[in-house]
């Protein structure tokens, strides 16, 4: 994944690194230079995702989330990222 920087010194975090670490709009990212690189880490700890999982009792792959998270289209297309 590559980006650039603006005229204005913005970057913009290509799409595939924002569903895989599910960053949404106004989310604050600390920013440390190490060495020669830039590390932008979420100020807040990113949220338990839903997964893919094989259903032991029927064996079709489902959703498996946290309890209290609703799982979306954008959630169910970032675990398909990871899926072999």
């Amino acid at each position: 994944m590559t980006t650039k920087l603006s005229t204005r010194g913005q970057i913009v975090l290509p799409k595939q690194a924002r569903t895989r670490l599910q960053l949404r709009p106004g989310t604050k990212l600390a920013c440390k230079v190490e060495g020669n690189s830039i590390v932008l880490t979420p100020e807040q700890p990113v949220a338990e995702k839903p997964k893919l999982v094989r259903d032991p009792r029927t064996g079709l792959i489902i959703t498996k989330s946290p309890g209290h998270v609703r799982v979306t289209s954008e959630d169910v297309h970032a675990a398909l990222v990871d899926f072999p």
